[in-house]
């Protein structure tokens, strides 16, 4: 019984103590030094005295007092070390280490941490210039190649309105109509991709309910989805939920998560839409069967100009996974995808209100 019982009060003092900062464990241990000094100077204090070592006890005394000064002082500048260098692995880039009363190599481990931490905010700064280039590049070619393009389409509609016998004429015609159609689809994609990743589209939270937008999204899918033989089956809670949300980014979310099951998924197979509640949250699922194999990770999907079938067979631009992410989180939300063999799952997730 008694062993049980030291081994259980030995086990609580152990976690206390390992959940103890750096100077408090310092100074627990100096404290259990400093107590069995003084038990055994008490326990054998008799022998000193008999000894004529008087001057023993004001020595100990001194010594002990320098080591514990020393000891501490040491310790605050290891939890000063440590307690930056976790700020600044949680990502606070302009925190800097107060050096002022360190010494040795301590001073020069933390000058070392802070001169690390300018060395990252130089490198995101450069990365973020980069990435501000590249969408203000992607933006203005994208407006340059608008005005000829709006031209070779209005000119193209116009011949398709003349007489034309020839039906070699007629179909290369079509094929101009149906790509110059294609190229102004990916024109806008592009557009919105760069502005929807920089947060310079406008957004308007107010308060919606995600099934009746749902079912309006799905409603303009109808004709699509019988033609390619898709069997859309979507489940909705009896009680409506609500999100916080800007409308028109939503229903272009779920317009480019069922255009990319359209374009990907396997003929003949259901399409499955739930909307549930999970802690809080408001999940919109959709899955479908991938017609081509999935030989490409989750993450891989949502990034730019990547498609699910890597033969390329399918028109489209690879922006619509990107943009349905980035117009979901200007809205606070989150979009997360899953591959699972050929089943193909994303999640778009909100808090619900109240």
């Amino acid at each position: 019984m008694q062993g049980k019982f030291f081994k259980k009060l030995f086990g609580f003092l152990k976690y206390v103590y390992s959940n103890l900062s750096l100077v408090y464990k310092t100074v627990v241990i100096l404290a259990v030094i400093l107590v069995f000094e003084i038990f055994t100077m008490l326990l054998f204090g008799s022998l000193y005295w008999t000894m004529g070592f008087r001057g023993v006890f004001p020595l100990i005394l001194f010594i002990n007092a320098l080591i514990f000064t020393v000891v501490i002082y040491v310790s605050v500048m290891l939890q000063k070390i440590k307690s930056g260098g976790e700020k600044i692995a949680g990502g606070d880039l302009s925190h800097k280490i107060d050096t002022k009363y360190m010494f040795g190599d301590f001073k020069e481990f933390a000058v070392s941490l802070n001169n690390i931490n300018e060395g990252l905010q130089s490198a995101v700064n450069e990365k973020m210039k980069s990435e501000r280039f590249k969408t203000e590049l992607i933006t203005n070619v994208s407006h340059d190649i608008k005005t000829p393009l709006t031209s070779i389409i209005n000119y193209v509609d116009l011949i398709k309105k003349e007489d034309i016998e020839n039906q070699k004429v007629r179909q290369y015609i079509d094929v101009l109509d149906r790509q110059s159609g294609r190229l102004k689809k990916l024109v806008e994609d592009l557009v919105e991709a760069s502005k929807a990743s920089t947060g310079n589209l406008a957004v308007s939270l107010s308060e919606c309910d995600v099934g009746v937008l749902l079912a309006q999204t799905l409603g303009e899918f109808e004709d699509k989805l019988a033609q390619l033989k898709l069997t859309p089956i979507m489940n909705l809670p009896q009680k409506s939920i609500r999100i916080m949300a800007d409308g028109r980014h939503l229903w272009r979310v779920f317009d480019n998560l069922m255009s990319n099951i359209c374009k990907y998924a396997m003929p003949g197979t259901r399409v499955y839409i739930d909307v549930e509640q999970k802690d809080e949250k408001a999940i919109v699922m959709f899955r479908n069967i991938s017609a081509n194999e999935l030989n490409i990770s989750a993450q891989e999907l949502m990034e730019r100009f990547v498609r699910g079938d890597s033969s390329r067979n399918t028109e489209g631009s690879g922006l619509g996974l990107s943009i349905a992410k980035s117009l979901v989180e200007i809205q606070n939300g989150s979009l997360e995808l899953s591959v699972d063999g050929d089943l193909f799952k994303a999640s778009v997730i909100f808090d619900m209100l109240e």
